[in-house]
């Protein structure tokens, strides 16, 4: 140890050490622990203490877990007899309880429907008179406030041993996005909980006198229905299946503007750039239309939109271009007859060339007011979504050519926006 430290180790050192490590061996420091244990007993660094257990203490990469007689919890059931055994006597009636918690089935092989370790929401209801009406009371009561609307019950022929035979009931329900699922019960019913009332006998092994009543779902499943999805392990374990899909919608919401202004006045500028092209962009160049002006930042302004070439237009072809989801391919397409197909079918971002552009201008006019510069923001020929300032995803973009589709934001923009100080502000003038 002094020669990994490179110094001398005092006598009080030496038996903080042996305390941490005797902590350690007693349990009562984690292992997680020992090396910033250590690290404040002898005053090292965390790397030299590192170095200490590997060299000094080679005994640590022997250790090995010791396997304890304690027991995942396989159902909510076995938890519930503890509890209840312990406020039956102390507690007014009815005893009303719930808890999620997770549950272990190593006998249980996973599929499509099924977990080895899942959620369980349960709840249990104990009181001197418990019925299996209340059940499906409780049922429904949870159930509708996921949306669930029409309930029907059926016997489980599971037939658990802790529950009176005849009171463990299946409850369906139907949910009207589910339209498709079908059950024995037809198209949109799906089983979604399960009730039954304990045993006297299951419930005498814990000394509880009264009636219970318990109602399980699984946490997972009622997730895996709400949302669509067709395998649990998909929904629980994304990272492990190989496909991937997105709707049209979803990959539309994928898709954003990049650089935008930071304050209202920003955005004016931005809307008033768009208004101006959209109202001149096919005046015959060259030409200058002013578009905004006014006060930013304590300066005043001047802002144009200008095509200062000969024999062309303020704004390029496709500045009124906009960004469609069609056939899982993203599309900067015009409004043409050509297209019109793409437009009725497709989902549409809300995003044009111009409205991007017009975005990127403003904020680049704030930073050059801020600075007390001029500035000039251009758009030539667009080739890819980043250079009319629209950000794609990179998961997105990914996805896309995965599928061997195609991301065609592209087109003749030509468009100019140039910001000017004016003279007479108030830094101007004590300039």
């Amino acid at each position: 140890i002094r020669s990994i430290m490179g110094r001398d180790i005092t006598a009080e050192e030496i038996e903080a050490l042996r305390e941490v490590l005797h902590s350690y061996k007693k349990g009562a420091v984690e292992g997680d622990d020992l090396v910033p244990e250590i690290s404040r007993a002898i005053n090292a660094p965390d790397s030299q203490v590192s170095m200490m257990l590997e060299s000094v203490f080679p005994e640590f990469r022997e250790l090995k877990p010791e396997p304890t007689s304690r027991t995942l919890r396989s159902h909510m059931t076995s938890g519930w007899f503890i509890s209840l055994s312990n406020l039956w006597y102390r507690t007014p009636l009815p005893v009303r309880l719930f808890s999620v918690d997770r549950c272990f089935r190593r006998e249980q092989s996973e599929d499509a429907a099924r977990l080895m370790s899942y959620h369980s929401a349960s709840c249990v209801v104990m009181d001197e008179e418990i019925s299996v009406d209340e059940g499906k009371a409780i049922s429904e009561g949870l159930l509708s406030q996921f949306g669930f609307e029409n309930f029907r019950f059926r016997p489980d022929e599971k037939r658990s041993k802790y529950y009176i035979p005849g009171t463990q009931i299946e409850v369906y329900a139907y949910h009207p996005g589910l339209v498709g699922s079908e059950t024995k019960y037809g198209s949109g019913w799906v089983e979604i909980a399960t009730f039954g009332v304990y045993s006297p006998t299951a419930l005498a092994q814990y000394d509880i006198p009264y009636p219970v009543l318990n109602l399980g779902l699984g946490v997972e499943r009622l997730a895996m229905i709400l949302y669509g999805s067709k395998d649990l392990r998909a929904l629980s374990y994304p990272q492990l299946q190989p496909d991937w899909s997105l709707k049209p919608i979803e990959i539309a919401r994928m898709i954003h503007v990049d650089k935008s202004p930071m304050t209202s006045t920003g955005r004016d500028i931005a809307r008033s750039i768009v208004e101006t092209c959209v109202k001149y962009g096919n005046t015959p160049s060259p030409c200058e239309f002013d578009a905004w002006e006014g006060e930013l930042f304590g300066r005043r302004i001047k802002v144009s939109v200008v095509e200062p070439e000969e024999n062309t237009k303020l704004c390029g072809p496709a500045y009124l271009n906009e960004i469609v989801v069609y056939r899982n391919e993203i599309l900067g397409i015009p409004r043409t007859p050509k297209w019109e197909a793409a437009f009725e079918e497709g989902v549409q971002t809300g995003i044009r060339f111009i409205d991007a552009f017009a975005e990127l201008a403003a904020h680049e006019i704030e930073i050059a007011t801020i600075g007390g510069r001029d500035s000039e923001t251009r758009v030539r020929i667009v080739r890819t979504a980043g250079e009319i300032n629209v950000r794609i995803d990179p998961a997105l973009e990914r996805y896309i050519t995965s599928y061997k589709k195609r991301i065609d934001v592209r087109g003749p923009v030509f468009t100019t926006v140039r910001s000017k100080l004016l003279q007479g502000d108030q830094y101007g003038e004590k300039a």
